[in-house]
């Protein structure tokens, strides 16, 4: 009976949480058992872990071809006579021409974008992944040639532009790319060289069909309608302009364009302008661009036609509002540009066409006063002056004598004479002032 409550009460001990002292003992009595594996792995890692005398060989069969326009292909083999082990083994390349570039990968071949006309050569060597303490092996080198040709005949100042067209009635690609290039002829190129495009974007490569021709009936301009060319793309665009003639080789000429740096963004659409009291609101639309409305920022330029002066502006939203100073007439612009929020920031686009807004109207009697009356002030001072000094001021107006004092009367004598008779009477009538009063003299009626 005893015994049957000893073991009751050790069951309810285990279930109050009494268990993990059982627990502890177990794992005291496996610890000698960790320890031994332990030391095991550390004596395993340490027979596997190469010493630093370890060498690396460096790769064998190291090749460089042109896998497209502009575009190598790097190839090489690992060693064969590499000691095998647990060490992961990558590789350092060196480009050295046409412009050096430096990095590492774990592949045994790499793919560069380069312009080829000047030939391309680079350098590989293995160098241990994860273990920088490890010296790396030796550099093997390639090199792809430059392509023949005479000095000088080579196409020279190549410039390309991009733009975005809308297309027509088609959902999946509602915007395309066209694209314009321009060159001049090598100086040492003979008279009948004629020169020849073609670009590659992406895997896509075209020739092109639309050629503009010089006085001398040599291709100097091209122009792709539609193209393959992303307009949202990152990639850089490749051109390639080669040429023929029958007195000597001609060189090609690679042109590599950023898309950013080339491309012509549209100039916003359905620009408005409407002056309300003394408040100029303009609005318009974002660009024909395969970018969405919120990746632009725009430029607003307001010309006060009668007072001439420029106003330019910078906003991301498409309205601008500004005060109207006067009654005048204004010319407006605006232009847009791709922001660095949806790519690396390129070049402004063209103005779109001028409109305006406003009325010419004479000046208001507000303006017209003050240079008025300044006119008005200089004029009569200039008078003055001019008749002061000429003496004329005493002409035009003479001085009028005073009348004279101290007289106390006058007399006036009146003649007449009577109808029908033959005398003659003559009147004398005096008048007495009286004090404070001036007297006439000699007025005679």
């Amino acid at each position: 009976m005893a015994a049957l409550f000893f073991r009751k009460g050790l069951t309810a001990c285990l279930k109050r949480g009494h268990v993990t002292l059982l627990f502890s003992v177990d794992l005291i009595a496996m610890a000698p058992t960790f320890l031994i594996l332990l030391g095991a792995a550390v004596a395993l890692g340490a027979d596997v872990r190469p010493d630093k005398n370890f060498s690396l060989l460096p790769p064998v069969n190291f090749t460089i071809h042109a896998a497209g326009l502009a575009q190598v292909l790097l190839r090489w083999d690992p060693n064969p006579d590499q000691e095998p082990g647990s060490l992961t083994l990558g590789y350092h390349v060196k480009v050295h021409a046409p412009e050096d570039e430096d990095y590492q990968t774990k592949n045994t071949e790499s793919k560069r974008v380069a312009p080829l006309h000047r030939g391309f050569s680079a350098s590989v060597r293995t160098v241990p992944w994860e273990e920088p303490s490890l010296l790396s092996s030796g550099w093997v080198s390639a090199e792809l040639p430059a392509p023949p040709g005479s000095p000088g005949t080579a196409a020279v100042n190549l410039t390309c532009s991009t733009s975005t067209v809308a297309s027509n009635g088609t959902r999946a690609r509602p915007y395309h790319v066209s694209l314009r290039c321009a060159w001049l002829g090598g100086a040492q190129a003979p008279e009948d060289t004629q020169y020849f495009l073609r670009y590659r974007y992406g895997a896509r490569t075209e020739e092109c069909r639309r050629y503009s021709q010089d006085p001398r009936q040599r291709n100097v301009a091209c122009w792709f309608p539609r193209t393959g060319i992303d307009g949202k793309g990152r990639d850089r665009l490749a051109v390639q302009v080669s040429g023929s003639s029958a007195r000597a080789a001609i060189q090609p000429y690679d042109g590599l364009f950023a898309l950013h740096a080339i491309d012509r963004v549209n100039p916003p659409g359905n620009v408005t302008a409407e002056v309300q009291e003394s408040r100029l609101h303009v609005r318009w639309e974002k660009p024909v661009s395969a970018f969405p409305g919120h990746c632009f920022e725009y430029e607003v330029r307001i010309q006060n036609t009668r007072k001439r002066y420029f106003q330019t502006e910078k906003m991301t939203t498409n309205e601008f509002t500004t005060t109207v100073h006067d009654i005048s007439k204004y010319c407006i612009e605006v232009r847009a540009a791709v922001s660095s929020v949806c790519r690396e920031g390129g070049l402004w686009g063209e103005w779109s066409p001028a409109i305006s807004v406003g009325n010419e109207a004479q000046k208001p009697w507000t303006e017209w006063y003050p240079i008025t009356l300044v006119a008005a002030l200089c004029l009569a001072f200039v008078s003055s002056l001019a008749c002061r000094t000429c003496h004329v001021w005493t002409k035009l107006f003479p001085p009028v004598p005073g009348p004279k004092s101290h007289i106390q009367d006058f007399a006036a004598t009146v003649n007449y004479e009577k109808s029908g008779s033959r005398e003659t009477e003559s009147e004398v009538i005096s008048y007495v002032e009286e004090p404070g009063l001036e007297v006439l003299e000699d007025l005679v009626f």
